[in-house]
């Protein structure tokens, strides 16, 4: 019989250290520790005359404007998107409701050194001299396990409207695939990607109020593993990506709104034609909690990826081999 390799298998391969999952007790803090102090950088100046565009998705020019997106920035705003606002607030109360637990009950459903899901620091913590002011968890399937571990009693709701998210997200990062696949007039059959299910994860990133947010960071620059990433950012800005030449973009929240941004598999695919974003967090100055949800939407773990022949200009030759997207998880951990 034969065996399907999930995107948390994959990640199981590379245990990380427990110092390198565990959160600070954001509540006990009252100056940034060393450990959290980041260099002042100019890499990400901001340019606050460079607008992402906000696209509506029943505008007849849709397929063409996020084409265009993609090509120009990496990242757009989607609206008319399906998902109610109901639904959207609905999970940032959750959010908040799981991040508001005293941090000895949150330390109950923490992400084992070789786990892919639960409490803990984002999975980028490694790569970097210093520690984000970000503490998230991760979901991948069912929430039940962990949710049982913070709510004994009391995590129905919780998984409820996780479970109604989820599935949500899927429909939608499904129809936002295809979308950015016909800009570029391709068609799932042109593609091999019938070997398995989609690989996706949920991912609910919390920022607590800093007491110094100039000298910490919220999420390092990074881009995403998956093909494409649809984030909720709630109300409270925080959102920043990086463009060539131009500096740093402010992903400014609007109402309803959600963010879609390219990943490195969607990168690979269009040879570089699509850049996978790069982009940071950046904390809140007013000293607000700030939480948000990614949605990761990637290509079953089986299944390769490389540049589409059909996309390459004459004499244009492809900059990355086929790698499957297990194999590329692997290199990137």
């Amino acid at each position: 019989m034969t065996t399907t390799t999930t995107l948390a298998q994959v990640y199981r391969e590379h245990p990380i250290h427990l110092r390198d999952i565990i959160p600070l007790d954001f509540n006990s803090i009252r100056s940034v520790p060393d450990s959290h102090v980041w260099p002042i950088s100019d890499d990400f100046s901001s340019d606050h005359q460079l607008m992402v565009p906000i696209i509506d998705l029943k505008d007849p020019n849709a397929v063409k404007l996020a084409g265009h997106a993609c090509k120009t920035r990496g990242a757009f705003q989607v609206i008319n998107h399906g998902i109610r606002l109901n639904l959207l607030e609905e999970v940032e109360s959750e959010a908040r409701r799981l991040f508001s637990l005293p941090t000895q009950t949150k330390m109950k459903a923490l992400r084992e050194p070789a786990g892919a899901t639960g409490y803990g620091l984002a999975r980028i913590s490694p790569f970097f001299p210093k520690y984000m002011w970000h503490e998230g968890f991760t979901i991948m399937d069912s929430p039940t396990e962990h949710a049982r571990a913070l709510w004994p009693t009391d995590n129905a709701r919780f998984c409820d409207v996780i479970e109604r998210y989820q599935k949500q997200m899927k429909v939608l990062a499904e129809k936002l695939t295809d979308l950015i696949l016909e800009s570029l007039a391709i068609f799932r059959e042109d593609l091999n990607w019938d070997v398995g299910s989609p690989s996706t994860a949920l991912q609910l990133n919390s920022y607590p109020p800093c007491p110094n947010p100039n000298r910490a960071m919220g999420l390092a620059p990074h881009t995403d593993t998956s093909f494409l990433t649809i984030l909720y950012q709630g109300s409270i800005s925080g959102l920043q990506i990086f463009k060539q030449g131009a500096g740093c973009i402010s992903m400014l929240p609007v109402t309803g709104a959600l963010v879609v941004n390219v990943g490195d598999l969607l990168h690979i695919l269009t040879n570089a034609r699509f850049p996978s974003v790069l982009h940071r967090a950046v904390l809140n100055q007013e000293g607000s909690h700030r939480v948000s949800v990614a949605y990761f939407y990637g290509l079953p773990i089986e299944c390769s990826v490389s540049p589409l022949l059909k996309l390459l200009d004459s004499g244009e030759n492809p900059r990355y081999r086929p790698v499957t997207v297990k194999e590329y998880v692997d290199i990137k951990s």
